[in-house]
């Protein structure tokens, strides 16, 4: 099978069939920090690969504005503003 790792790029060639969880063992990457594309549709760890199959592999990127999430309350939810001027 073929496969093309992302970040960074590389392609390299492992004979098949087998797990996708057995290949990313081979390749010492974590099953959680990658989703594995095999043709078109992303597969489960416990998918079967086939030696014919083009695979590639990307990195999980997560991600946000950055912005802390609002404080809760105590009581799970909003926590009141506290600040002088208003709150605006």
């Amino acid at each position: 099978m073929k496969i093309l790792l992302r970040n960074p790029r590389r392609e390299l060639e492992m004979t098949g069939p087998m797990t996708v969880h057995a290949m990313l063992q081979k390749l010492e990457i974590s099953p959680e920090s990658v989703l594995v594309i095999v043709g078109d549709e992303l597969v489960p760890r416990d998918a079967r690969v086939d030696d014919s199959a083009f695979v590639e592999i990307r990195p999980v990127i997560s991600g946000g504005d950055g912005a802390e999430p609002p404080k809760r309350s105590a009581q799970g939810g909003p926590a009141q503003s506290t600040r002088s001027d208003g709150g605006s």
